[in-house]
């Protein structure tokens, strides 16, 4: 006889742990509701394009000389118009504007880009190659414009003498004897102003801030 006593059976079986469960199968969006999402976010970015471009900044292209050394031909400018919205306009500034009506120098533009050389207030006339400026109401005695960007001599035409009403502006190109501006046409009015320039973005080699 066995010393071993046998061992009773239960009669119960032992379950086998469950398996994981699968993870339950992300929805599929249908195509249609992807496509209009995707239609709506195309909208949105183009309306904030056009917003930023009607609003706040622009991009031009410099077709002639009448900036240079400053600004050459070829070269692309981005134009700040809240600058002019909200802010001042100074002499000395590069500001983009639209063509006044008796602009015709050559062929027909729809804006310009020149410098500010006179505000409203200011008083201008040439001797020479030399710009003076006078503001009676800034108690600014005649006194010859210290040009401190680049440009070039001899002036040119010269500076008729003139008196700048409110919301007139003075424009002339830093390329004095080559650029056509305030000289053969008159004053700009501030409404005609679109924006100031204030970054080179093109060619590569001359990036930077004007």
């Amino acid at each position: 006889m066995s010393d071993l006593a046998p061992q009773e059976s239960t009669g119960l079986l032992t379950p086998e742990p469950p398996e994981n469960p699968p993870p339950p199968a992300k929805p599929r969006k249908p195509r249609r509701r992807a496509l209009i999402e995707w239609s709506a976010i195309i909208v949105i970015a183009v309306l904030v394009s056009f917003l930023m471009r009607t609003y706040a900044f622009q991009t031009f292209y410099i077709p002639s000389g009448s900036m240079e050394p400053t600004l050459q031909i070829g070269d692309r400018i981005v134009v700040n118009k809240l600058a002019v919205t909200f802010g001042t306009i100074n002499v000395g500034d590069i500001v983009v504007f639209k063509a006044p009506p008796a602009e015709n120098c050559g062929e027909p533009v729809t804006d310009l880009v020149k410098r500010v050389i006179g505000i409203p207030g200011d008083s201008l006339k040439s001797e020479g190659n030399t710009i003076y400026l006078e503001n009676l109401s800034l108690n600014q005695p005649w006194h010859a414009l210290d040009e401190t960007w680049t440009h070039t001599e001899p002036l040119g035409g010269a500076i008729t003498p003139i008196t700048l009403q409110a919301n007139q502006y003075f424009m002339m190109g830093d390329n004095h004897s080559d650029s056509c501006d305030s000289r053969m046409w008159g004053p700009v009015p501030r409404s005609d102003i679109i924006g100031k320039a204030f970054v080179r973005i093109w060619p590569l080699s001359r990036i930077g801030f004007l």
